[in-house]
């Protein structure tokens, strides 16, 4: 996409004069005013800004000040015929880039424009870098070590290097933006952008503006032109959450886009060629909804190229104690706080719980306890009421979590086998069900550490 430069002016015949000199090469906006400027900056955040110093009402400096507030911030670049040294070290002050004195020399603002954007565009890929690899902490969240969710990881480590669409299935709370963003981290256009939209959280009659973008006058309040998501994603990922709540409309223009890698602007007949990756995700039975007639069919078939499913944590209840001592102790260091232990009895009711809200509900639950239980031991009695379950017998003396950010995570599930293997004398069903999982994850674990298997099955 072209660069976005606004001109603010209050003679007509510059900005004029100044959009025709550099349309061209840019996606050019005027406005006559401070106030006009602030609307477009809203609706249209500029790569640049070229703004006029004496104006009516505020002048070019509150321009500069409310530009370097956007989120990204724009080139800022100042004319006056009123030009002196003064003026001039005041605008490089507040921001501003570079400083003209009227009549401008349209070869310099062009070069300067160039030059300026270049410099804008490496600090930017600086920071996005920068954002990458904090975001690679944040993968640290997927913690686990269960087939299922190795299969997932798996998945997305062979996805990554394609084009191909991706559609993540899996219940809520499964993690399905987290691996998206993986599948962004991974790809060859994480240097590009990452933008997820929760297409269930925008209403319908806005959803299609939202992502396509719209020109001025393409409907009542269009008061200006506006990029869509799509646009903003060019060079990397954009990632659609909850696809199976568009309505019929918007999946006819997601499957234009699918076939013909183009969007168009409500109100505007021209396509606009995009470069990203579409990765999807729903909690829903899409090919359900094809069948009653809610969901297009030729969509869902363009859309999972590349099914991958999430699993639930009650088919990966290995992992529990793990994601448990890993919350307890994040959410107590956010606190300031020492991490809660689990009692045996505590960690085998919640291994044992089915966590209908998967992860972000474990999450929740961790938090509620590091903030309400901070160094403390916690007992099933403790607990939210909806955890209430059978009692694990208190012979298995079941790892303590929490207790430090050092903690041998497998060292634990280790010594926790051990001691279950004893307290059961042997029986590798009892041993299974004093630790919350199945026989068949015992089995695994067996095979994992070889020497603490007892031999021959006991009775």
């Amino acid at each position: 996409m072209k660069p976005t430069v606004l001109i603010v002016d209050d003679e007509k015949n510059i900005r004029e004069g100044l959009r025709a000199a550099l349309e061209d090469r840019y996606e050019t906006f005027v406005a006559k005013d401070a106030a006009e400027a602030a609307r477009l900056m809203q609706d249209v955040p500029p790569d640049a800004v070229l703004t006029d110093l004496r104006m009516a009402g505020e002048d070019g400096m509150a321009v500069i000040d409310r530009a370097l507030k956007l989120p990204h911030q724009p080139v800022c670049i100042m004319m006056t015929a009123y030009g002196d040294v003064e003026t001039a070290v005041t605008a490089m002050s507040r921001g501003a880039y570079w400083f003209f004195q009227k009549p401008v020399d349209l070869r310099q603002v062009e070069l300067v424009l160039e030059r300026g954007l270049k410099a804008r565009t490496t600090e930017k890929e600086v920071v996005t870098l920068k954002a990458r690899l904090d975001r690679k902490f944040s993968l640290g969240e997927v913690v686990g070590s269960s087939a299922s969710l190795q299969h997932s990881i798996e998945q997305v480590r062979s996805v990554a290097s394609s084009n191909a669409t991706v559609l993540l299935l899996g219940e809520t709370g499964t993690g399905k933006e987290l691996f998206a963003q993986m599948i962004h981290q991974a790809s060859q256009r994480a240097k590009g952008p990452f933008m997820a939209v929760h297409c269930a959280a925008i209403p319908a009659n806005l959803l299609e503006s939202e992502l396509f973008g719209h020109e001025k006058g393409a409907f009542t309040g269009a008061n200006e032109r506006r990029v869509g998501r799509f646009e903003s994603a060019d060079g990397g990922t954009l990632f659609l959450d909850e696809i199976g709540e568009i309505d019929a409309t918007t999946q006819v223009k997601l499957l234009r886009f699918l076939e013909t890698r183009a969007v168009e602007r409500l109100g505007s007949h021209r396509p606009i060629a995009l470069d990203l990756r579409l990765v999807c995700a729903t909690n829903r039975d899409l090919q359900q909804m094809v069948k009653e007639g809610k969901f297009r069919e030729d969509l869902f078939y363009r859309l999972s190229v590349v099914p991958l499913r999430l699993p639930p944590l009650r088919e990966r209840t290995d992992d529990i104690p793990l994601l448990l001592a890993h919350y307890l102790e994040r959410f107590a260091k956010e606190n300031g706080a020492m991490a809660p232990r689990l009692s045996p009895e505590t960690l085998a009711v919640l291994v044992r719980y089915p966590w209908p809200g998967n992860i972000r509900e474990l999450r929740n639950a961790c938090e509620n306890l590091a903030v309400l239980r901070a160094g403390k031991t916690v007992g099933p009695a403790d607990l939210d009421p909806r955890f209430s379950a059978p009692a694990v017998s208190a012979g298995v003396a079941a790892p303590v979590l929490g207790v430090s950010a050092n903690l041998d995570r497998t060292l634990n599930e280790k010594q926790l086998l051990k001691q279950a293997l004893a307290a059961a004398a042997g029986n590798r069903t009892r041993a299974a069900e004093l630790m919350g999982i199945s026989r068949r994850t015992l089995h695994r674990k067996l095979l994992q550490w070889p020497e603490l298997d007892p031999g021959p099955e006991t009775a």
